[in-house]
């Protein structure tokens, strides 16, 4: 009977990858052999080794540019401190910009979503439970939709969400709290912005600009 010429190049492949794995293996178990009898410390005598040959090596090149091989390694040491610390404030000045500030009403709802998240709690034991007894109909679809009972919330969920929203409410409070209109002081504003503003420059220069105010007063007032 002919051998399938296909047959007999896909089994030259497979012969091929058998002894390449089998060599692999053998490389392999010589080298652990190879490991087991080295001595116990041997990393360490590698790694100690490796440290002297990197030392000589930096001497040498600070010797070919005419520098101080101690001075170099200082400033060396110095550049990848200064570097560290860039990167450190780097990453903080990004977190910073992104966790503070008003960009847009997208992003300040997506954050306090992800802050919502990070603060839910999630009872595993009761999804578990609820998963094994109901089994498929755990994911409801278009078709299972009604036929289970409706889901109990346990008196601690309602009231952490009770507490939630008492909490969100009163930040909110705090946020939206206005100053109570004084009718007795000066208005010297033409708007709510302009307010601001002139309660920031009077905050910084008042203490310079108020004899000049109090003779302008006088002035009108005669």
């Amino acid at each position: 009977m002919p051998v399938d010429p296909e047959m007999k190049e896909r089994l030259a492949v497979l012969m091929k990858k058998r002894n390449e794995a089998k060599k692999a293996n053998m490389k392999e178990v010589v080298e652990e052999d190879k490991r087991k009898k080295l001595p116990s410390n041997w990393e360490e005598k590698k790694a100690r080794l490796e440290y002297e040959e990197n030392e000589e090596r930096f001497k040498q090149e600070c010797k070919e540019k005419g520098l101080d091989p101690e001075r170099a390694k200082n400033l060396e040491a110095n550049v990848d401190l200064i570097e560290r610390l860039e990167s450190k404030n780097s990453r903080k000045r990004a977190n910073a910009a992104a966790s503070s500030g008003f960009s847009s009403y997208e992003s300040a709802s997506h954050k306090k979503y992800l802050k919502q998240v990070k603060n839910l709690h999630v009872d595993l034991r009761a999804y578990k439970e609820q998963k094994e007894q109901l089994g498929e109909l755990a994911f409801p679809s278009a078709d299972t939709i009604g036929l289970i009972e409706k889901h109990k919330d346990s008196y601690e969920a309602i009231d952490r969400l009770a507490k939630q929203v008492t909490e969100e409410a009163e930040k909110k409070k705090s946020f939206s709290r206005r100053r109570e209109f004084d009718a007795d002081a000066d208005i010297d504003y033409i708007n709510e912005r302009n307010k601001r503003y002139n309660e920031l420059l009077d905050r910084h220069y008042g203490k310079y600009t108020a004899e000049i105010k109090q003779n302008l007063e006088r002035g009108t007032a005669l």
